[in-house]
């Protein structure tokens, strides 16, 4: 029994030596490996942002006074605010929205500081370039909170409702980075994971080398294994490399657990590496297995993993379709123990979603490797 036991050990020991040689001496698999990850997260993290840095106003101030001239410099002082005069006629301020030469408009009456002192309100208006409904209304809260700025300051004495003083935990500065870099590492995981692994098997139909697994006394799962291994540690490198990344570049903080993190992760490599299995055993050649990959876990991932767009608003058709996705689960694992520090216990539903999803690949991948060896 134990002889046996070796021999099985030794085979997938030995598969995943030549697997691993295979990567080591292969400059494309060794470019997808680590320059690709890299590249992608450096400009998703840069490009990938809502925060809007810079916002062209054009003022027209009919009353010219100093009240006027005090909430012009309100806005200039701010960060996110470039402002420019603007003489032309009102109905021709969509002709600046055209040219881009100004997202918003902030309009002065002539008595501004007479209904200012009268009403104890400002009476402004804004008009709004709302071809980009997203970026209209961060304009809108920004112009909304200058003007409550200004509004404390000069009419101490304005009658509120309500006296609001929200607390926001976990990302109280709301940078858009900390939301997307944990999703850049399930995007990125699932996407080269999945590519690296479709091709294997192709690769062995390809170079001919199947005949000679054919003939000899190894196992499918045997055959699995072997090549699994060697991409698990590299999933496990390519993780912490781009995590690094997030941490030290983009100032992501960490407050989980690491070791929590870490065995989550792997769980969410092997359901990818299954995944790509799968698809290497559906493919004959190793471009259609790359397409198949990339077109099975780029777009899911991106679109309806909760990545960018909330699963909740999304019709209720694609938000069935979502739970397929396993970069879903796992980005409520990495954004909870990143941002959150979320234990096991708080992720266990999305943990046990993504260990049947690994356990299901796995088998069909097993299967169909079974059937493809009979043949």
């Amino acid at each position: 029994m134990k002889r046996k036991l070796s021999i099985k050990h030794s085979m997938i020991v030995s598969i995943a030596r030549k697997e691993f040689l295979h990567i080591i001496h292969d400059p494309r698999t060794l470019t997808i490996l680590f320059l690709m990850p890299i590249l992608q997260l450096t400009m998703f993290g840069y490009a990938l942002n809502l925060e809007i840095q810079r916002v062209d106003m054009a003022v027209v101030d009919y009353a010219n006074s100093t009240g006027s001239r005090e909430i012009v410099e309100q806005f200039n002082g701010s960060k996110f605010f470039h402002l420019l005069p603007y003489e032309g006629e009102l109905d021709q301020v969509d002709q600046m929205f055209k040219a881009r030469r100004a997202k918003v408009v902030m309009i002065i009456p002539y008595d501004f500081d007479r209904q200012l002192l009268r009403d104890r309100q400002i009476p402004l208006q804004f008009i709004i370039d709302a071809s980009d409904a997203n970026a209209a209304t961060l304009i809108r809260n920004y112009c909304s909170q200058v003007v409550n700025d200004f509004n404390q300051v000069h009419n101490q004495k304005l009658p509120l409702p309500f006296d609001l003083r929200p607390t926001i935990f976990f990302n109280p500065d709301m940078k858009s980075t900390y939301f997307f870099v944990p999703g850049l590492i399930a995007l990125l995981l699932i996407m080269i994971s999945a590519l690296l692994t479709s091709i294997t098997i192709t690769r062995e139909k390809e170079t001919g080398t199947m005949e000679q697994i054919l003939v000899s006394p190894v196992r499918p799962y045997q055959i699995i294994l072997g090549k699994v291994i060697p991409y698990v540690l590299l999933g496990l490198l390519i993780a912490a490399v781009i995590l690094l990344i997030g941490i030290f570049l983009f100032k992501v903080p960490f407050i989980g657990s690491l070791p929590l993190l870490t065995l989550l992760t792997l769980l969410y490599i092997v359901t990818a590496l299954s995944l790509g299995l799968m698809i290497s055993t559906i493919a004959k050649t190793q471009q259609v297995a790359m397409m198949i990959a990339l077109v099975a876990t780029l777009l899911p991932t991106f679109m309806l993993s909760g990545f960018i767009f909330p699963i909740p608003s999304m019709p209720i058709v694609l938000q069935y379709i979502s739970y397929i996705i396993p970069a879903r689960f796992y980005l409520l694992i990495a954004r909870g123990i990143i941002l959150k520090g979320s234990t096991f216990y708080n992720l266990l539903a999305p943990t046990l979603i993504l260990l049947l999803m690994s356990v299901i690949l796995i088998t069909v991948a097993v299967r169909r490797f079974s059937l493809n060896l009979e043949k």
